[in-house]
Formats: C-alpha cells, sequence, structure tokens
C-alpha cells in the first residue's frame, strides 16, 4: 500500500474508533458516565486531532504529487 493510502485508511480507522467511543460514552450508565465521561471526551479529542493532522499531510502529499 502506498504512504497516502496508509495514512488514508488510518485516519479511517481514527473515525471508526472516534464513532465507536462516542457510541460507549451515550451507552454508559450515569454513575459510569459521570467517572469516565471526561476522560473518555479528552481520547475523543486526542483522536480528532490526530485524524485532522492526519488529513492535512495527506493533503500535502497530494498537493507535492501535482
Amino acid at each position: 500500500m502506498t504512504p497516502p493510502a496508509e495514512l488514508s485508511s488510518i485516519s479511517t480507522a481514527l473515525d471508526d474508533l472516534s464513532a465507536r467511543l462516542r457510541g460507549l460514552v451515550e451507552g454508559l450508565g450515569s454513575s459510569e458516565r459521570a467517572e469516565l465521561e471526561s476522560e473518555l471526551a479528552e481520547v475523543e479529542r486526542s483522536l480528532d486531532t490526530a485524524r485532522r493532522r492526519l488529513a492535512r499531510v495527506v493533503g500535502g502529499e497530494r498537493g507535492r504529487r501535482a
């Protein structure tokens, strides 16, 4: 797999992880949610940051190839 394709695949995996994490948080009971919500929200923010950075890298790779 070429580096841009691999990076795109990783970006998709990060999207999937974020969605799974959101679903997990939504499914927590109130006591579990109170304990874990802020930590899981931080994990989700980190995944979103990673996804955006990868998108910039992939976009930069496309620009260099043109």
